[in-house]
């Protein structure tokens, strides 16, 4: 298996290689060589329509495409059309029903009476008044200084603790700066201006990315089983875990996991919407997806849909890591890593990127306008003057 001939090596098949990728290749017209471990392109956004039924299934845990920056979605309109999809979420408490995030029917809802914008506002901070903000010793305790303790119950309580496997109260209350609540009736879930699904899915648009005479796309392939093999000086683009690319040497960095179960139901439809929440402490899962309501435009079957539940909890070495859990120990070792990460570019031309490469959280959206942005200022420089690699991973 041969890796020279190649202008640039891009570790990782998720949306921020592929964005750097095809830039290269279609901008500069560059050879690029894209490394996947896994049998598919794509990383976490990939999508694949579930055998007995069709419906398409984000494998990975739903993904929801917004973003308000023009750029990045003029960018990803080159390989998809979207539908006019506009994200919408409801979280079951003691058996009701209510809209999230919270907004004024939330409210109405929740205390059984219509309250206007100013009524319902003065009561959250009536009640939020129980505690101060700058008094707040954990979590549960921000929580209640910003919305109150009836709501912050209801709808966080529960779910918080079924999201870290730990009791509100013993999680530091830096965890939490604002809880969202809009004291009008609009419940769209992002405030984007742009907003939608990918027509044909995600996995289509994922391959008409790598689709260029300049990409070759190696799956089943393992950054780490061949790194040696790599030609000494070719620039290369890691975008998997940042610890494990220096050998856990400051540490490994702390992650939350999710665990999906999927099921087939003989109905035409299970719960209505496309995701619905559990806030209840007692049910294990989080929220329950039902994929054909992202695509309405479709012609599922009427007898049958698909049900996935989500669970999240922390991450296990060899589980799949999703959100970064950044406590003060991580973040201190992150600092130990951004030093090694700046040698690496100066001394083997290696740059980091991405959720797992720079321990971030990054929407797509973001992945993508962070790739955008590392190969205006970093990678076309340096492939087309020589200008030394930026190894800083503030992208």
């Amino acid at each position: 298996m041969s890796f020279s001939g190649y202008d640039l090596i891009v570790v990782g098949s998720g949306f921020f290689g592929l964005t750097v990728a095809e830039r290269v290749a279609s901008q500069l017209d560059k050879r690029v060589l894209v490394l996947e471990r896994r049998a598919h392109i794509g990383g976490n956004a990939y999508s694949e329509p579930e055998p007995e039924t069709g419906i398409e299934v984000h494998r990975y845990g739903a993904h929801l495409f917004h973003t308000s920056n023009k750029r990045v979605w003029e960018y990803v309109n080159q390989f998809t059309e979207f539908t006019n999809y506009q994200h919408r979420v409801f979280t079951i408490y003691k058996g009701r029903v209510y809209p999230m995030p919270v907004n004024l029917a939330t409210i109405c809802e929740y205390f059984g009476r219509y309250m206007t914008p100013d009524e319902a506002r003065a009561l959250v901070a009536e009640q939020a008044g129980e505690i101060d903000s700058k008094d707040a010793k954990n979590f549960e305790e921000k929580g209640i200084s910003l919305i109150g303790r009836p709501l912050y119950e209801a709808f966080f309580r529960g779910y918080t603790a079924k999201q870290w496997q730990t009791d509100p109260t013993e999680l530091p209350a830096a965890n939490i700066t604002r809880l969202p609540v809009r004291y009008n009736f609009d419940n769209r879930y992002f405030n984007d201006t742009f907003e939608g699904l990918p027509v044909d899915g995600y996995t289509a648009w994922l391959k008409k990315m790598a689709d260029h005479d300049n990409i070759e796309v190696r799956l089943n392939t393992d950054f780490f089983e061949v790194r040696d093999q790599i030609p000494a000086g070719t620039p290369v683009i890691y975008t998997g875990p940042l610890d494990q690319y220096f050998g856990y040497s400051a540490g490994k960095l702390g992650w939350r996991t999710l665990d999906f179960e999927q099921e087939v139901l003989p109905v035409g439809d299970f719960q209505g919407t496309p995701v619905m929440n559990y806030a209840d402490e007692d049910v294990p899962y989080t929220r329950i997806h039902e994929f054909r309501h992202f695509h309405p435009e479709r012609e599922y079957p009427t007898d049958k849909t698909v049900v996935v539940r989500e669970y999240s909890r922390f991450a296990n070495d060899d589980d799949e890591p999703y959100y970064p859990i950044n406590t003060s120990e991580d973040r201190a070792k992150l600092e130990r890593y951004r030093e090694l990460a700046k040698q690496e570019a100066k001394e083997r031309n290696v740059l980091f990127g991405g959720r797992l490469g720079t321990y971030k959280y990054l929407d797509m959206h973001m992945a993508i306008g962070s790739a955008l942005s590392m190969f205006d200022n970093k990678i076309a420089p340096h492939l087309t003057e020589g200008r030394a690699l930026d190894g800083s991973l503030d992208d």
